[in-house]
């Protein structure tokens, strides 16, 4: 089976791209809208509505098969592609992409993306034309097969059918207080998230931020069913190190004090500090989990900023200088890489997560699923979007199908497999 055709259809991202740089310089909000002017190269407001481009595989026996292409909420941050411009990568999918995918041979995914995204005049493609793609890639894979994505990856990685399920992670946006109750009453794995990316929210001295922090921890106790105990997980945005300043002990210091308020939990710090390039970024969070570890605490490391593409995550992953690896989907690119990405980290004992963003929609959200549950990640993302209701339901009901769908296909497998018996026993 070939692709005859494809299709490309603009589309809207679940959020807004925000411009990190001018929020992070103090501007102010004005209900919804920041105040202020952009800092970040191709932003013509600080927020921005997200855009996404849709890209159809027609195959020979008439079925369509899609897939997304987006950028991240924080475009062109931290070391991340640029701002996501639709027109662009619509002409390079039909000048470059288009001739590859009529042309290649789609039954190993592997084999299909490699080719497809191949240097385009010496430079890498857009890694978020390469997500895009991908996902659609892995859609005509498991069409052809008549499996699931999961079942593809599996194959494709040499990977065990899994069994169980991959803890999920929702985010809260700025209402807070309201989505922090409806993660609790909908038992949420992992939560809040926190939106911590102003000195606002953080506090003088982070006050803010750990009266927040032991707000969620009672709240958990006071709403949350007998023995709910999630993981309690804040993005603070580089604010610790941006606050009391750019020292791994200081920094470490305060981590231990945030978990310390909050005893029986334990607790995700996602990008204490942001230290100017991957490289010190890699050296200062290697000595922030060394004292971590050697202290005891229950609070974890979770990187992000700096840690975009796959050899990126492989460095992080290999100095064990994270106990969880954020793995952003639209960062790395191919979802192939995001396989390969949590994959790398369990060779090194480090935490995976498949996480994402906000900008994303519900085709990628699913895609990004069924590489999560093949590979086992420790926990991933609930997306597209800043609400909790509908990024849990798309994240978790996707899910509970595949493994339903894989249960399903190893009871099949093991009647054939005694009727095999039975028949050989007789013959």
């Amino acid at each position: 089976m070939q692709i005859k055709d494809v299709l490309l259809a603009p589309g809207n991202g679940a959020f807004f791209y925000d411009d990190q740089a001018a929020i992070r310089a103090g501007v102010s909000q004005d209900g919804f809208v920041y105040v202020g002017e952009p800092v970040t190269p191709n932003f013509e407001s600080i927020r921005v509505p997200a855009s996404s481009l849709s890209v159809g595989l027609v195959l020979t026996d008439g079925t369509v098969v899609w897939g997304d292409m987006m950028s991240v909420q924080y475009s062109g941050a931290g070391g991340r592609d640029p701002l996501f411009d639709a027109t662009q990568i619509w002409d390079l999918t039909s000048r470059v992409v288009e001739p590859r995918l009529l042309d290649v041979d789609t039954s190993r995914y592997l084999s299909a993306c490699s080719k497809v995204f191949e240097p385009f005049e010496h430079e890498r493609l857009p890694l978020a034309l390469e997500y895009g793609v991908s996902q659609a890639l892995l859609r005509v894979a498991a069409h052809q097969q008549r499996s699931t994505m999961a079942e593809v990856i599996c194959s494709e990685f040499n990977l065990p059918l899994p069994t169980n399920k991959v803890p999920i992670y929702c985010q809260s946006g700025d209402t807070r207080e309201i989505n922090v109750d409806k993660m609790i009453l909908k038992a949420v794995d992992v939560l809040p998230h926190g939106l911590i990316n102003s000195r606002q929210k953080f506090g003088v001295d982070g006050q803010t931020f750990m009266e927040f922090v032991k707000w969620v921890a009672t709240r958990t106790r006071e709403i949350g069913r007998p023995g709910y105990n999630p993981v309690l997980h804040f993005d603070v945005y580089g604010w610790i190190g941006q606050e009391i300043g750019l020292e791994s002990q200081r920094i470490a210091d305060f981590i231990c004090r945030v978990a310390d308020r909050v005893p029986g939990f334990t607790l995700n710090v996602e990008c204490p500090a942001d230290f100017g390039s991957t490289e010190a970024q890699i050296e200062n969070y290697a000595k922030i989990v060394s004292i971590l570890d050697n202290r005891g605490s229950s609070a974890r490391i979770v990187v992000d900023e700096r840690c975009n593409t796959l050899e990126d995550i492989r460095l992080f992953a290999e100095a064990k200088a994270a106990h969880l690896v954020q793995i952003k989907t639209p960062d790395v690119g191919s979802l192939a890489d995001t396989a390969r990405a949590v994959l790398i980290c369990k060779e090194n004992k480090v935490g995976a997560y498949v996480g994402g963003s906000c900008t994303e929609t519900d085709l990628s959200a699913q895609a990004s699923v069924h590489v999560s549950v093949a590979t086992q990640a420790d926990m991933m993302l609930a997306k597209p979007g800043m609400g909790v209701d509908e990024a849990f339901s798309i994240v978790g009901n996707e899910q509970n199908r595949v493994l339903a769908m894989l249960n399903h296909r190893r009871f099949q497998n093991e009647k054939l497999d005694e009727k095999a018996v039975w028949h050989a026993e007789r013959s």
